[in-house]
């Protein structure tokens, strides 16, 4: 019993050396991260965890209608089965990024599967795009100790604004007030154009859109300007 104990408590403190203790150092100090764009008077509008071929068709509509470019980082599993949605990103001026092959926390990957995870992501981007991937983003934010040297050749795009938008009823309570005060210059938003991730609401996007239009047509009447991660002068 005694060796069970043991073992358990090593695993439970290597476990938070390899994950936990990285991704709080990282993300509280912004080493080898970009969490807002310094100089930039424009606001980053971003999306998570598709393409979705209801939701994320939806969405190109609408940035398309108010005439805004924003950035995408992709599940590469999904690029396969919606790579017509992926070339239409690239075709109409959206940057796309990674994030992951399959939607899994970097806390639960060795060194050699996160590897992997990006390299077979940016393949399936190169095939819609035939571009170079120049942004990554971590699932949940989450990094280990070896992200930041693995993904060396990314820059590594995170976030100023979260809205948890991946729940139906943030997204019809307080999404839209929390976009109109998302006003700060060089924001960098978060929203999520696919509800299939572990935790949200699948039809959460339908609502989601639904306030984004609002937020897109006040921002349009105010002169709010947006950006591509592509458009930034200086990652930070």
């Amino acid at each position: 019993m005694q060796i069970v104990v043991i073992i358990s408590c090593t695993l439970c403190v290597l476990f938070l050396f390899y994950s936990i203790i990285p991704t709080v150092i990282i993300r509280t100090f912004g080493w080898g991260i970009t969490q807002k764009v310094k100089g930039e008077n424009r606001i980053a509008l971003t999306f998570d965890d598709g393409p979705n071929p209801e939701y994320t068709k939806q969405l190109l509509d609408l940035l398309k209608k108010y005439q805004v470019k924003a950035s995408f980082f992709v599940v590469g599993s999904k690029v396969k089965s919606n790579s017509d949605l992926v070339k239409r990103m690239h075709q109409e001026g959206h940057t796309i990024g990674i994030h992951h092959f399959q939607h899994i926390s970097s806390w639960l990957m060795p060194p050699f599967i996160l590897r992997r995870q990006l390299y077979v992501t940016e393949q399936a981007i190169k095939e819609c795009t035939n571009e170079k991937v120049a942004f990554y983003r971590p699932p949940w934010g989450h990094f280990n100790l070896f992200t930041l040297f693995l993904s060396k050749n990314y820059h590594i795009v995170m976030w100023s604004h979260i809205f948890g938008d991946w729940k139906v009823k943030n997204c019809q309570q307080t999404l839209l007030d929390e976009l109109r005060l998302a006003t700060e210059r060089g924001s960098i938003l978060l929203l999520h154009d696919c509800g299939e991730t572990l935790g949200a609401d699948q039809e959460a996007p339908q609502y989601m859109l639904e306030q984004l239009e609002i937020y897109l047509h006040e921002s349009k009447e105010k002169g709010i300007c947006f950006m591509t991660l592509n458009e930034m002068k200086r990652i930070s």
